[in-house]
């Protein structure tokens, strides 16, 4: 059986197959779907992925490969300890994670959390700075909408997660796009946000370690971004959800660290670090030594939003003090050192595809960015057409760089098992080799013949 089954999803019903269907009926009826989400939908990364998905034929004669998106835990060589699976197990025969919880969270799950995170800060954080959320994704969600004012706008990276932009938009909040810089190991243009804050410039968000582009900030680029903010008059968003896969030189430092200078909130979760992105638990952390958040009415929006929404999985929530307990950095060591292995594999390979190249090693999360030398290639646009044809013609999904927001890059997964990423890479370098550029090509063959 595949492991990536439960991805092949049969697809909804087109717009234009419901306009053809029954339209003697359609108007009887006073009732007419909603369309607020319609905006939102289209710049997440589900959409791209799906119409990947249905690019891909059986003609082809080989498996699909799904390296679009990250979900390491389908794969046995990233099974989560056996500890975590024991102590949800324990809960679970024991009954107590039967009930519901408070909309922010059990107490001890609330300081179970505070307790793994004040062991990387200097300024503590409480169980009552701590809210527990369905995962990284809904901290996202209740964060854009907690800060929905009207005519504000929030900075966000780019290339990014796309979930931000999308709650963005459903939320009515203005995105203001600041760039990563490759050639400075993608660190934050600090210099081009200034220029585009305005009074109407409420956050930035920054992701650390950084998904996508895998580095990982120094504390010296952090304390600039908080004495950016402090300037600005602006909180700082962190999403730190990676911080437990990293397997490069650079050691990560929570932004929490800078909250005496600016005001920060953190998005943490188990689903990355403990490879259990199905369990949906994540959290959001208040750092504000200060009572900004209070005193500014954030923190009671934040409340007023979880009151709202779906409670976090108590019976997870109940296991939490033990997994958090019993975590420590040998834990992660093993998937660490499957991902470096992997990245290693995919960037010696890519050294014989020219047309596809790593321009810098990530030191974190389970993706690797690349660039595409376009004009290398003939009968390819832009990287959507590039990953279109690719998986029309290899049944190989890669995601398209402007799915993040970075025209003409593509992201490959390497949080797969090896040998996946073998037959991905041979399967890609066909396709660059076939739609090389003639004279390329015969340069390509020159060279792999001496």
């Amino acid at each position: 059986m595949s492991y990536h089954n439960h991805l092949l999803v049969s697809a909804h019903q087109t717009e234009e197959e419901a306009e053809t269907q029954h339209e003697s009926e359609k108007s009887v009826w006073r009732f007419r779907g909603s369309d607020t989400a319609a905006k939102a939908s289209s710049v997440t990364m589900r959409v791209i992925v799906y119409k990947l998905f249905d690019l891909c034929t059986p003609d082809v004669k080989k498996p699909l490969l799904p390296l679009a998106h990250g979900d390491p835990s389908v794969y046995p060589c990233y099974r989560t300890s056996i500890h975590v699976e024991n102590a949800v197990a324990d809960v679970l025969r024991s009954g107590k994670g039967n009930s519901y919880g408070p909309a922010a969270g059990i107490l001890p799950a609330r300081q179970a959390v505070a307790d793994f995170v004040n062991r990387d800060l200097t300024i503590k954080v409480t169980p009552n700075d701590v809210y527990m959320t369905v995962g990284c994704n809904q901290g996202i969600e209740v964060l854009m909408q907690a800060l929905a004012a009207p005519n504000a706008n929030i900075f966000l990276p780019r290339p990014s997660y796309p979930h931000y932009e999308a709650r963005c938009v459903y939320s009515g909040l203005e995105v203001r796009k600041y760039d990563l810089l490759p050639e400075n190991e993608w660190e934050i243009d600090l210099q081009g946000i200034e220029t585009m804050a305005d009074e109407n410039t409420v956050a930035m968000v920054i992701i650390n370690p950084n998904n996508p582009c895998g580095n990982v900030y120094t504390y010296e680029h952090l304390k600039k971004v908080a004495e950016m903010a402090r300037k600005l008059g602006i909180m700082v968003i962190t999403d730190e959800v990676y911080s437990q896969t990293i397997f490069g030189d650079n050691p990560f430092v929570p932004m929490g660290e800078f909250s005496s200078i600016a005001p920060v909130i953190t998005l943490g979760g188990i689903s990355k670090g403990w490879i259990v992105p199905g369990w949906r638990i994540g959290w959001i952390t208040l750092n504000d030594p200060k009572g900004i958040f209070k005193s500014t009415g954030v923190a009671q929006s934040i409340q007023q939003n979880l009151d709202i929404t779906p409670d976090a999985n108590t019976l997870v929530q109940n296991a939490l003090p033990q997994i958090l307990e019993k975590s420590n950095k040998q834990m992660f060591a093993k998937k660490n050192s499957i991902l470096k292995q992997n990245l290693d594999l995919v960037c010696d390979k890519l050294k014989d595809i020219p047309c596809v190249v790593c321009t810098k090693k990530p030191e974190s999360c389970t993706y690797l960015l690349t660039k595409l030398e376009l004009p290398l290639m003939e009968d390819i646009e832009d990287d959507m057409d590039f990953c279109m044809k690719l998986a029309a013609e290899e049944n190989l999904v890669l995601l398209p760089g402007v799915a993040l927001g970075l025209k003409n890059w593509v992201r490959i997964t390497i949080g797969v098992e090896a040998q996946m990423l073998e037959d991905a890479l041979d399967r890609l370098k066909g396709f660059c080799q076939r739609h090389l550029k003639k004279t390329e090509a015969s340069s390509l063959q020159s060279s792999e013949a001496e």
